[in-house]
């Protein structure tokens, strides 16, 4: 195609450049670029003339076809002709100047079009612009900006032109009036300047090698006279900025002189800009410029200026910071490159300037100054070299001022100066040491962001000297013998605490290095230097703080590995075994975090650890010395109360190692005097540490013990006066705590063989005489609760100590009972309503290992224990409950725990079932309390002893448990308990009960009972509240027990459970009344002879007890009196007003116990049921206002009846004999009661019934016969189809009358899945009732029996070709809906039976046909349901029968493709997919050209707005594409239209036009006109798909296919497409008239 053709597609998209969808004009100038890109000159010419033609085309729009004529030039620049160079340049010079006034975007956008021009034809560019610059005229600004643009991107090109450009530019500076001209004017001046500087400092790449500078001097100077003189005064911001920015490059150019005889006047003129101007950017780049000119020509003068200068530029530093914006920090550094500047030319002047404003008190001063300092040490550090000694004491000051921002700017400083050896020199170690202190600041919350809007926490003081510190350490190697070994004098003091974890990463990454130097400068001389802490005081506390491993940010794996990378300075021998352990320690910390590192194991870790290594060192002078510097170190963790423990735990792991006995003595008395008895963690530290102690001490432990609770500092506080004087007894108190408390760990951790020898000689003695004060002889015993729960704690661990010993059994302790007495009055004496205190707890553990001990209790003494344990406990209020119901006290909890021990302890003193009566009988009380609480713990109890008892039985001769029934009726009415604990603890105990009375019959402990077992399967029925499921589960449990019951205890067993009716938790008389029954149900034959006096138990409590449940319970008792009249009694009850009561419900499910009774009711309901009509209509109705059908009674009270007598389990074998007759009845009263209404009356009396007996269930007529069918289901076996018809939902859809059809569907499915072998009797029993009367069950047969045909259960029972004949038969039925399903159930055999498709291939597609044509509506639905029928059938039928109807069948479902309907588009695409699948290589001859045909349709279709329709086409063009026999199209539909996946339509359609016009290009004209047809679609996305389409197929046709289309035609679609309301429709038309350029 010709030019004229480019010319007509870029004016066709130029028209469109107007519209209002801004993404819209983005594309119509991407397609004018993609012109350009294959006709760069036509299409550039065509944007010219058509600016050219429309003149008056508003200014935005003008600016983006100058815009995409840029983005042309830009790319095309080197294959441009001069012609056409010419014509942009004029039109961009014209655009540019046409009017006076600045409009930036439209004259920027002329002037890039010059400027990219202008890289390859500068001097036609240079000639056009110099003709618009004119000496003695004003030029145009956008001519200065263009000049100035041209000079940056085409330096080599610009720069010869200068001299003549600045000549004609001078005379016209002093011309210009207009602020805005002169700023133009200053910017062109800086490019200028710049890019002659560019070309000056790249001589040997430029054009012309002999330019000078000097060739510019004196036009630069004229006009840097006018730009300094005149202009730099104005008022006007901007421009004053504009000539600052402009002199910065120009000083460079003036010359030497010049600029020497200026600077006293442009130093003071720059500086005094920083008052004027808030955006200091340009001025301090400026200033910059002009510094570093001057210094390169050696000026003078700057050293006069030099005070003034410095004055500013630190004020620059130091002004407060507004924001961190990119332009501001570009500021600083602008500064600070002028102090780099100054500090190389004069470094004593700016020294002497800088270092005294170090001493200011002023925060912003300081911080500045120091941020200086920081620069000019990196930045000059040839100058500073020699002033390292003055710099590093003038930091004096600074060190110690508090400020944060002070502290951050000394610390940047310091990682300076240690980079650059300042810290080597004398004084450096202050600045170490100031970053330690700094390091050991504490953790800072985070801050409110300060004044100047930094947030000092996110990069803190600590922070960064954390980092400065590790960084200076391990990077900086000429600071290592700076920092070692002076950092380990850190190490111990406590003020560095926080700064551990630092202090230890760098001190390891120093040692590593001393390491890999050699063995001698890695040692560590520790007489050379005093402040070194010893290796035992480094060991001490490396250790004592690895305790706590997490703390500040890890400490414990820094330090541990410290301690193993010092081995060698340690101790010689350590290496080797540290080796080992060490790695172990630190592996264990990686496996856990805070939250789940344990810090006992942690702990027992490190003293395993530590004993490990005192034994690898075995060196007693070694250990006394380390166990006297941990006892040294004491003090420094007083304010640490879990360190502080542990290193007591060390202490007495070290001293344990110890072979001196008097380093033992003295250190284990020095404990004792010096330790804080005020501080209850340190009590047991201190006794933890006597404990460990006594492992190998004995003697000399109670030895010192001894000793100093009979000195004289701890007797000087015991005296009558002193009881109300002396201010120490809270102390003196304290001090008997931790001496008690040092026993029992002496005890607790002693050898075991010598506990016993010790224990009332010495241990107990001495720890009851601290308990006891005695004054004036008399005994007064302490009422402190610190030191009664010390004594207790104490006397756990003693008898703990003696119970495990070897020789317990033979010991008798004549201890025990005054032991046990004491401990009840502990007990006694604790407040009853509230549990503060573990004394209860400790004081019964006390008592459980107590009764272990030789001699047993007397058994008063025995109750006694028990009584006031179980009250102690049981009466406390209830404990707050968790979320998951159960208590989340500790303390109670294991108080609950300390008294199970006790109890079990007690109870296996006495393993008999009178024993376990006994201990049962103590809970009794407790078991029957009104207090929910009460029962549950009482519960809980029970089960514990019962689980002992079974767990420790032993039977050695049969005998009878005598004591079961008694002890099942206790606890077997709390299975309903309201308490769900309760209820759970209840099955247990009876569990165990069952289990024991096996055992005593003679089964082994291993014995799993299968009926017991059954129990424990039940608990899940009890969790929850639902009485229905509590009772159901109760009757389970009582056949249980019935099962497993002897005869003999049964009677006692009932009478127990009588006693229960009266129980004040409901729930439990309740369920005594479920148990009652199910008993006498099951076990009622043995008790023939006390019938009598079961009777009499009952009507007595019947008499007694008022509540409701017991009276249905007793009716229940006595309803197999069966009556004799069954036609009557049914008469009578339907007669009932309706809705049934509850009575009337019992009774007739009482109908149903005896089978031929069943029979002849169920029978008498059908009957009933279909003698009257289902339902009458109204007078409403009948004068055509909308359906009004209200349902009669008779049949209404059967259907309920008939519920009734179904839903009793024994009405099951009788139904299963009626299965058909009722399933039909049942299913068509269904069919027929759908939307009918109850009566008037019955719906006022469904509503304003109130009473208690009113049904659960809905009167409805419609829900009556479902619940009716599902009880029919439920009852006859087909439980499975109840189940998958509610899963699916079927049974809501039955009840309505919308999708009727479908639940009928669902439970005919269901049927032929779960109940096949019923099928042939309901299938004949439904056939005779398709001449119905009623539509609905016409349609409601119907739909199940076409159902049926999609299971293969009808061919299996040969019920096939009876059912198709039938089926067929009922195609000429009056009524659409019937006809409908016939055709859905004739397509199901596919489903059902698809190998008898062929068979019947004829008569079926002759049916579907026969639906296509269906009635004259153009949407019928019959026609829809023939189309999905064919689509499933054409896989099956025989070719031959295909053939036969194939283009019939396309040619009438082609019109459907674009249907409005979804469905229709949906079902026709899928067939026409299905027939091109079932025609391969068959009749491909026949259907070729209906694929051509489609293929248009299917692929617009896949942007249809509904996914079903797209996922349709995607399945129809995979089937299509065979018959085209093109791998590459079938390999890209296999790659884009897989079926789930998203298709990205651009790419997929762009893919598929290539390979269509490279196989088929004659296809094209047929494809763009079938396009052309959906320019029109009612679908906005196809709509946009259609362009897109004609233009992938024009990108990829070849030129010579361009007669295949009417090119007139297509851009006028598309020009109709550019006015679419759609801004999508309109992107995609301009997108594709971009593309009809290839017929260019």
């Amino acid at each position: 195609m010709t030019r004229p053709y480019v010319k007509k597609l870029s004016f066709t998209l130029l028209d469109s450049i107007t519209d209002k969808d801004p993404v819209v004009q983005e594309q119509v100038c991407s397609a004018l670029c993609s012109l350009g890109e294959s006709q760069p000159g036509e299409t550039l010419c065509a944007c010219e003339e058509y600016l050219r033609q429309h003149d008056k085309l508003a200014h935005p729009y003008r600016t983006k076809i100058l815009r995409a004529m840029e983005t042309i030039l830009s790319s095309h620049i080197d294959e441009l002709d001069k012609d056409t160079a010419v014509i942009a340049i004029l039109l961009a010079s014209n655009e540019m100047t046409r009017i006076k006034e600045l409009d930036c975007d439209w004259q920027q956008a002329a002037s890039s079009v010059l400027v990219a021009v202008g890289k390859r034809f500068i001097n036609q560019v240079m000639e056009e612009v110099l003709s618009r610059f004119q000496p003695g005229i004003l030029p145009h600004s956008s001519v200065l900006h263009t000049l100035a643009s041209l000079s940056v991107s085409n330096a080599f090109g610009m720069v010869p032109f200068l001299p003549s450009i600045l000549s004609t530019m001078l005379p016209m500076l002093g011309m210009a009036k207009q602020d805005a001209l002169k700023v133009v004017f200053c910017c062109a001046l800086q490019h200028f300047s710049e890019s002659t500087l560019e070309y000056l400092a790249n001589l040997d790449q430029a054009p012309d090698p002999t330019v000078r500078k000097d060739t510019f001097a004196a036009d630069i100077f004229g006009a840097y006279d006018i730009l300094f003189h005149h202009w730099l005064q104005s008022r006007d911001a901007k421009l004053r900025l504009a000539v600052v920015a402009a002199l910065g490059p120009m000083s460079h150019l003036l010359p030497s002189e010049k600029l020497e005889e200026q600077l006293p006047k442009l130093l003071p003129a720059v500086l005094g800009l920083y008052k004027k101007h808030a955006e200091t950017f340009q001025i301090s780049k400026s200033l910059g410029q002009i510094l570093e000119a001057a210094v390169s020509v050696g000026s003078r003068t700057l050293e006069v200026q030099l005070d003034a200068l410095l004055v500013a530029l630190h004020a620059q530093i130091c002004v407060p910071v507004e924001s961190s914006s990119p332009l501001v920090m570009s500021s600083q550094k602008e500064v600070l490159r002028c102090f780099t500047v100054l500090a190389c030319c004069s470094p004593d002047r700016l020294l002497a300037f800088l270092l005294p404003r170090l001493d200011t008190n002023n925060e912003r001063l300081r911080v500045g100054t120091l941020q200086i300092l920081r620069h000019i040490i990196n930045s000059a550090a040839a100058q500073m070299e020699v002033k390292k000694p003055f710099i590093l004491s003038s930091m004096r000051l600074p060190l110690l001022d508090t400020n944060n921002k002070v502290k951050r700017a000394v610390v940047q400083v310091i990682s300076a100066m240690a980079h650059h050896g300042y810290l080597e020199q004398p004084g450096g170690e202050v600045m170490v040491d100031y970053i330690v202190q700094q390091c050991a600041l504490p953790p800072e919350e985070p801050e409110k962001p300060g004044p100047d809007g930094e947030d000092l926490a996110a990069d803190s003081v600590r922070a960064v000297s954390i980092r400065t510190l590790y960084l200076v350490s391990t990077t900086v190697d000429r600071m290592n013998s700076v920092l070692w070994p002076y950092l380990l004098e850190f190490l111990t003091p406590v003020r560095f605490t926080a700064a551990l974890t630092p202090l230890c990463r760098s001190l390891v990454h120093l040692a590593l290095k001393r390491q890999e130097a050699g063995a001698d400068a890695f040692l560590v001389q520790y007489n050379s230097n005093a402040n070194l802490p010893s290796p035992f005081a480094m060991t001490t506390r490396l250790l004592v703080v690895s305790s706590n491993p997490y703390l500040g940010d890890g400490r414990g794996a820094a330090s541990l590995r410290l301690l193993k990378v010092m081995h060698r300075n340690i101790h010689p021998l350590l290496g080797q075994r540290w080796e080992t352990t060490m790695p172990v320690l630190l592996e264990y910390l990686d496996e856990h975090t805070e939250e789940t590192l344990s810090l006992k194991e942690w702990e027992e870790k490190l003293l395993m650890f530590l004993r490990d290594t005192l034994a690898v060192v075995s060196d007693n002078t070694w250990i006394c010395q380390l166990s006297q510097e941990m006892c040294k170190q004491l003090p420094s963790y007083n304010g640490t109360a879990q360190e502080k423990n542990f290193l007591y735990k060390c202490i007495g792991t070290t001293l344990g190692a110890a072979s001196s006995k008097e380093v033992v003595r003295k250190h284990l008395r020095e404990l004792l005097e010096t330790a804080r008895y005020q501080e209850e963690g340190e009590q047991e530290g201190l006794a933890c540490c006597f404990g460990i102690c006594a492992i190998t001490h004995l003697e000399d432990t109670l030895a010192q013990l001894e000793d100093f609770v009979r000195s004289d500092v701890f007797r000087k506080s015991i005296g009558i006066f002193n009881i109300f004087k002396d201010r120490s007894e809270h102390e003196v108190e304290r001090m008997k705590s931790s001496l008690i408390l040092c026993y029992g760990h002496v005890a607790a951790q002693a050898p075991r063989e010598l506990v016993l020898a010790k224990v009332e000689s010495d241990i107990l003695r001495s720890m009851f005489q601290c308990f006891n004060t005695k004054v004036l002889g008399i005994k007064v015993e302490t009422k402190d609760p610190a030191l009664k729960l010390c004594l207790v704690q104490s006397l756990c661990m003693v008898c703990q100590a003696m119970c495990s010993s070897a020789q317990a059994s033979s010991f008798q302790f004549s201890r025990k009972a005054e032991l046990v007495t004491q401990m009840m009055e502990f007990i006694r004496a604790e407040p009853p309503d509230c549990l503060r205190t573990p004394i209860r707890k400790k004081a019964m553990l006390a008592c459980t290992y107590l009764v272990n001990l030789e001699p047993v209790l007397e058994e008063q003494a025995q109750t006694d224990v028990i009584h006031s344990c179980l009250h102690s406990v049981m009466a406390l209020p209830p404990e707050p409950e968790g979320e998951d119901g159960t208590c989340r006290e500790p303390l109670y909890l294991d108080t609950v725990c300390a008294l199970e021990d006790l109890l079990t302890s007690l109870l296996q003193r006495n393993m008999t079932p009178q024993g376990l009566q006994i201990m049962v009988e103590h809970l009794s009380p407790w078991i029957k309390s009104p207090r929910g609480h009460e029962r549950a713990r009482a519960l809980g109890l029970g089960a514990c002893l019962l689980q002992f008892f079974l767990e420790h039985l032993h039977v050695s001769t049969l005998v009878p448990f005598h004591n079961l029934g008694l002890l099942v009726g206790l606890f077997a009415p709390r299975c309903a308990d309201t308490w769900a604990t309760t209820r759970q603890e209840a099955v247990g105990c009876v569990h165990s009960l069952l289990y024991l009375q096996l055992g005593y019959e003679g089964f082994s402990q291993d014995h799993r009972d299968e009926v017991a077992e059954r129990l424990l399967t039940l608990k899940d029925g009890l969790v929850h509240p639902d009485p229905t499921i509590l009772f159901h589960t109760c009757h389970s449990i009582a056949q249980v027990i019935a099962k497993r019951l002897p005869s003999d205890q049964l009677i006692s067993l009932l009478l127990t459970m009588f006693e229960s009716l009266g129980d004040p938790d409901k729930n439990c008389s309740r369920a005594s009344t479920v148990m009652i029954n199910c008993l006498l149900k099951e076990r009622g034959t043995v008790l023939l002879e006390k019938v009598p006096e079961i009777v009499s138990v009952l009507r007595a409590k019947l008499r007694d007890t008022q509540e409701e449940h017991v009276l249905p319970a007793a009716q229940h008792s006595v309803y197999l009196l069966a009556s004799q009249h069954c036609e009557a009694v049914v008469s009578s009850l339907l007669g009932s007003p309706l809705p049934f009561d509850s009575h009337t419900c019992a009774l007739w499910r009482a109908l149903a116990v005896e089978p031929s009774l069943t029979t002849q009711v169920l029978e008498l309901l059908l009957e009933k049921m279909s003698r009257d009509v289902p339902f009458k209509e109204s007078r409403a109705f009948l004068l055509g206002s909308t359906a009004d059908r209200v349902a009669t009674l008779l049949p209404l009270a059967a259907t309920c009846a008939l519920y009734e007598v179904l839903s009793a389990p024994s009405s099951g074998t009788v139904v299963l004999e009626l299965y058909p007759q009722l399933f039909v009845a049942l299913l068509l009263r269904v069919s027929c009661t759908v939307g009918v209404q109850l009566p008037r009356n019955l719906q006022g009396k469904e509503r304003r019934s109130t009473s208690p007996a009113r049904p659960a269930r809905n009167l409805d007529p419609c829900s009556s016969a479902v619940d009716a069918l599902q009880a029919l289901l439920l009852r006859g076996g087909s439980q499975d189809v109840l189940r998958c018809v509610e899963q699916e939902g079927g049974w809501e859809l039955l009840r309505t009358s919308a999708r009727h059809e479908d639940g009928v569907a669902q439970l005919a499915s269901s049927m032929a899945k779960y109940a096949g072998p019923r099928l042939p009797l309901v299938m004949k029993a439904l056939v005779c009732t398709q001449s119905s009367v009623y539509e609905i069950q016409r349609v409601t047969t119907t739909a199940f029996l076409a159902e049926l045909l999609s299971s293969n259960v009808v061919n299996d029972l040969m019920l096939l070709e009876p059912l198709l004949d039938n089926l067929t038969a009922r195609l000429k039925d009056s009524s659409a809906s019937v006809r409908r399903l016939v055709l859905r159930g004739l397509a199901n055999i596919a489903s059902g039976s698809p190998d008898k498709v062929r068979a019947h291939g004829p008569q079926l597609m002759t049916a579907m046909v026969s639906g296509l044509d269906d009635g004259d509506e153009p949407h019928s639905l019959v026609a829809l349901e023939a189309m999905m029928g064919l689509a499933r059938l054409l896989d099956l039928v025989e070719p031959w029968d295909l053939r036969l109807v194939l283009l019939h069948t396309t040619i009438r479902i082609r019109p459907f493709f674009d249907s409005e309907k979804v469905e229709f588009r949906t079902a026709s695409i899928r067939l026409f997919g299905h027939l091109n699948k079932a025609c391969h290589g068959n009749c491909e001859d026949v259907f070729l050209e209906q694929v051509v045909g489609g293929l248009v349709p299917l692929l617009l279709h896949l942007r249809d707005p509904q996914a079903s329709v797209a996922s349709a086409c995607k399945f129809a063009l995979c089937m299509c594409v065979p018959h085209l026999e093109c791998a590459e199209l079938a390999a890209a539909f296999h790659k884009y239209l897989q079926e789930g996946r998203s298709v990205h339509f651009g790419e997929f359609l762009n893919s598929t036009c290539k390979h269509l016009m490279h196989h088929f290009p004659d296809l094209l004209g047929r494809l763009v006109s079938t396009n052309l047809f959906y320019f029109k679609s009612s679908w906005d996305d196809v709509r946009a798909a259609a362009p897109m389409f004609t233009g992938f197929l024009v990108l990829h046709a070849e030129p010579e296919q361009k007669p295949q289309v009417d090119l007139e035609q297509l851009i006028a679609a598309l020009q109709l497409l550019l006015k679419d309301p759609v801004p999508g429709v309109r992107e995609k038309a301009a997108e594709t008239l971009g593309r009809l350029v290839k017929f260019a």
